[in-house]
Formats: C-alpha cells, structure tokens, sequence
C-alpha cells in the first residue's frame, strides 16, 4: 500500500464562555471574541499525525472561515502536519451544515487523491455532528462515526475502527478511502514542534482558496445553499441545585449532617 495522504477537517470556534449570537441575523459573532481550534478537532490532528508516524505520508489539513483562521492552521503546521488550505470567502458565509459539507468537500476534491479524511465528532458552537457524514456523502466515501480509535490494515486496504455505542463498543472495518469522526479525547493532541513552529509561522504552507477556486454552485454555499431557518432564540433557564447551611458548632453541624442523610439511607 502506498503512503497515507490523510485530510484533517478543522474548524475554529469561539472559546466556550465567549459565544454572542446576533439576535437579528439568528447567527454567531465571531470578531470580538477570542477562538481556539474546535476539541476534537485537536484529537483529529493527534490521529492523523500518529497514522503518518505508522505508514508513512502526509497529512493535508482544511479549513473554512475569515482569513484570521489562518493562524490556527499554521499551529497544525506547527505540530507536524504537511500543508493546509483555508476555504474563505464573503460567499461562504451563513452556511449551515449541508452548505458546510459541500462546501469542504469541493475543497477536497481539489486537493486531490486521500486515503481517509479525519473530522471531530462535532463543533462546540454548532454541536450537530453532521458535517463529517455530509462530506462522506458527497463524496461517495465510506464511513465511520464517533471514532474512539482507527487502525489502518494496509494488506487489505481498510480501516479498523472502534466505535463509541450507548453502553458499550462496536469494532468495525470499512473500505479506503474513508471518512471518520472522532470523538473527543479520544487521545492526547500533542504539543506543537518548537523546531516546526518558526518555519510555520514564517513560511508554512497555507493556501486561501475562494469559492470561484474550488468549483462550487454558488446556490449550494453560504446562506442560498442552507436551508436551515432559525425561527427564534431563546436564554435557556438556569436551575439552581437546593442548599442547605448547618449552622452551630463542627460537632452540631456533623450531628445535623447524619439526620438529614439517615433519610436516604
């Protein structure tokens, strides 16, 4: 078998405690708040840079947003992957998932020849876990979901993986070339390569393609392309857990405790 070109798909997502949405356009800000590569998506990276280790390769990461996204994709330089594009244009924006996944996996068409395309079980913003299977189906690819671990057996020309179920575990083999998601912390990401880091900062490889570089139907990217309609936001109640202060001394607070636990016992 020949040398893996495995494909990261990353995104990145406003940091958890930072998240504003536009209570007029129903969508996510995104220009004052601070962003970080998508969680799983970190266990994306440690996956296929692991699998290059093992057979060889190169792994080829993409992205779609602003071109402020670049930065993040020159730390997955950093850490050891082998290029990286960025898909960003005005014409891009808006998009929900069915545009989303059209939209990566024209990118990826142009790109080239892959093995397997790796993506994070879902976003932290978006959480709906549908782009990675979006893209296995434009594309006409096997694939796998919610990937605790992925072994390539390359005497066959599959992929072994195990699969998170509701109590329990699937192990699985499917075809190559393939696409999986991974689900989160499914191992350690590793730290960027210091050595890696000034040559990817300087001079790594990142390619911005527009939507007119990739071969889209602009009627399938962006908000024409999404069918998806908020009809309304709204803050979700927060429940406050029932406390209880003892008051007294250490000794009468203990004794109050085991009253109030004898009824549960």
């Amino acid at each position: 078998m020949r040398p893996l070109h495995i494909i990261a798909c990353v995104k990145v997502v406003p940091k958890p405690e930072e998240v504003k949405v536009n209570s007029e356009t129903m969508t996510i800000e995104r220009g004052d708040v601070r962003s970080e590569i998508n969680p799983p998506d970190m266990n994306v990276l440690e996956m296929a840079l692991t699998l290059k280790e093992q057979h060889g390769g190169k792994v080829t990461v993409v992205a779609m947003g602003p071109p402020l996204f670049a930065p993040y994709l020159r730390l997955a330089l950093a850490m050891g992957a082998d290029e990286a594009y960025l898909l960003s244009d005005r014409a891009f924006a808006a998009a929900d998932t069915l545009a989303t996944s059209y939209a990566l996996a024209q990118g990826i068409r142009k790109i080239g020849d892959y093995d397997l395309i790796l993506c994070g079980e879902e976003s932290s913003d978006g959480a709906t876990a549908q782009v990675p299977p979006g893209i296995a189906e434009w594309l006409n690819a096997s694939q796998i979901t919610y990937a605790e671990d992925l072994e390539v057996l390359p005497d066959s020309g599959m992929v072994k993986a195990k699969r998170e179920l509701a109590g329990g575990y699937e192990v699985i083999q499917v075809p190559l070339p393939c696409t999986a998601s991974v689900k989160v912390g499914a191992n350690e990401p590793r730290f960027m390569d210091m050595e890696r880091k000034a040559w990817a900062e300087a001079e790594g490889p990142v390619t911005i393609w527009a939507a007119e570089d990739i071969d889209v139907d602009p009627e399938m990217i962006g908000l024409p392309g999404s069918p998806t309609i908020v009809d309304g936001l709204a803050q979700a109640e927060a429940t406050e857990r029932k406390r209880e202060f003892l008051a007294g001394t250490p000794q009468e607070q203990a004794k109050a405790l085991v009253e109030r636990l004898q009824a549960y016992l």
